[in-house]
């Protein structure tokens, strides 16, 4: 690993990348960061609290400015929140000097996991529908990440397994 390279985990919320990126941080023995987790302490408030009190917007704002203060960090482990990597400049510093994967699952998988948690804002008032649009809209930009890592009918082991064997080899 480039000394300045993270493992970035993304995907859309409920796929598993802090449990996942905890199981891969431990078995490196690299430390982990959840970027929501971190943005929570930060600011002292839950990201739905935000969401509720000042807007996406301004949530979008403190997300970029604590993604590109942890990616700084050397040689961890990192859990991008559902939306970070729609932001043009997290995006492009993953690209350009992280490995980044992308936990794929199936959209009914998703829906399941995520439709009732009122921790998600813009899953808990959104439809089926509007679910399933946020899920593409997503899936076109987190494939842009070098490894896509399909998750259907695998356990978190598994799937750690997986991106351990990618990283190893690469």
């Amino acid at each position: 690993m480039k000394s300045k390279e993270n493992l970035v985990f993304l995907g859309m919320m409920g796929s598993g990348k802090t449990s996942i990126g905890l199981i891969v941080s431990n078995k490196l023995k690299l430390n982990f960061f959840d970027i929501d987790e971190e943005i929570e302490k930060e600011y002292g408030v839950k990201i739905y609290k935000i969401f509720e009190t000042r807007g996406e917007a301004y949530f979008r704002k403190i997300e970029e400015d604590v993604t590109l203060k942890i990616l700084k960090n050397n040689n961890c482990v990192i859990s991008l929140g559902g939306g970070a990597f729609l932001n043009k400049n997290i995006k492009n510093e993953v690209l350009e000097n992280h490995l980044s994967f992308w936990l794929n699952w199936n959209e009914n998988t998703l829906i399941n996991r995520i439709k009732n948690n009122k921790k998600r804002p813009l899953a808990f008032k959104s439809k089926k529908n509007e679910l399933v649009e946020i899920i593409k809209k997503r899936s076109n930009i987190y494939s842009k990440a070098q490894f896509k890592v399909e998750c259907e009918k695998f356990t978190k082991n598994q799937i750690a397994e997986k991106i351990l064997n990618i990283y190893e080899t690469y």
